[in-house]
């Protein structure tokens, strides 16, 4: 099993930057990819950004892309969602996933699940 905690969610204003953070504890050694996902109130949970360990390689949903950045520490098995620009329409529960996914995109290939961090951006 792996555990994933999420951290650095919070109440920003419009254009305000921030980073999320997620640490992963147990068996690391079953993670290929980890990614961030994220649900706004009354909608479906989509797709952020990802990033494969081995080689570092990202992808990241059209929404964000140019404003938020992926990285990970492999050293401490914890992955980086920094933010930058951000709108009102980024307001969701951001969630950590890992796993083994054969679609970085595809929120039901991935095995592990962080419980989820709140950012709210104010307009």
């Amino acid at each position: 099993q792996v555990q994933l905690v999420e951290s650095g969610g919070g109440l920003v204003q419009a254009g305000d930057s921030l980073r999320l953070s997620c640490t992963a504890s147990g068996r690391t050694g079953s993670i290929y990819v980890m990614g961030w996902f994220r649900q706004p109130p009354g909608k479906e949970r989509k797709f952020v950004s990802a990033i494969r360990w081995s080689d570092r390689n990202t992808n990241y949903a059209a929404s964000v892309k140019g404003r938020f950045t992926i990285s990970e520490d492999n050293g401490k098995n914890t992955v980086y969602l920094q933010m930058t620009d951000l709108t009102a329409e980024d307001t969701a529960v951001y969630y950590c996933a890992a796993g083994y996914p054969d679609r970085t995109e595809v929120a039901g290939a991935y095995a592990y699940w962080g419980q989820g961090t709140q950012v709210t951006v104010s307009s």
